[in-house]
């Protein structure tokens, strides 16, 4: 497969056509090699339209999803960003050239050494990958510009609104309710936290401590 040739064609086909004007997000999504942030079984799969599985309980967002939760989440050069769930560390690869400091997590030990290492190889040295509970976010970095859920959830737990940065922290998430996904954007200004939907999206399945616990049923 001829994969700078795939990647461009899921840049003019799955980004660019779907509202997603970020100029340095186009252009990093057209230079990392999506298919070394895959399983070595899977990198046919890296281009197509579809979430691609990682490892149990994680995949990887398909280029139309991922890049306009990105696009929205609107990523300043001086922002601090944490990306939970981050999988192989393809996010993290490319919101590296957008912000100051990606923090990617993950609860796979052998995940957060293979998503280290392969962003080390592209020479991104702003980026750290943490082992830890994706739902307790990381608050030892905080507060965060930017936090980024790469997955489906049918709760955002409370601890990462707490990890936001009160000054116009925003956090981009897909939310699950019955089966409908839509990824949503909130803010957060002191005290008060904004949402806004922001489009439909059908995310492979939820992460793990993002699952709604479920009510006693007579």
């Amino acid at each position: 497969m001829d994969t700078a040739k795939a990647r461009k064609h899921m840049v003019d086909s799955q980004v660019r056509p779907n509202d997603v004007t970020d100029s340095g997000l186009i252009k990093a999504m057209g230079r990392i090699p999506r298919e070394d942030f895959v399983p070595s079984n899977r990198r046919s799969l890296a281009y197509v339209e579809k979430d691609v599985p990682l490892f149990e309980g994680r995949w990887l967002l398909k280029a139309r999803d991922f890049s306009k939760l990105i696009n929205e989440a609107h990523i300043h050069p001086g922002d601090l960003v944490l990306d939970v769930g981050c999988g192989y560390g393809y996010g993290c690869a490319v919101m590296a050239p957008l912000g100051s400091v990606v923090v990617g997590l993950e609860d796979n030990a052998e995940a957060v050494s293979q998503a280290q290492t392969s962003c080390t190889n592209l020479g991104l040295d702003n980026v750290a990958i943490v082992e830890g509970e994706l739902a307790a976010g990381f608050a030892d970095q905080g507060p965060y510009d930017v936090i980024v859920i790469a997955g489906g959830a049918e709760i955002i737990p409370e601890k990462l609104f707490d990890q936001l940065s009160p000054e116009g922290g925003r956090m981009v998430a897909i939310l699950v309710d019955r089966g409908v996904g839509h990824a949503m954007l909130y803010t957060r200004h002191h005290d008060a936290i904004g949402e806004r939907m922001l489009f439909e999206c059908h995310p492979a399945g939820i992460l793990p401590g993002f699952n709604r616990t479920a009510g006693f049923v007579f």
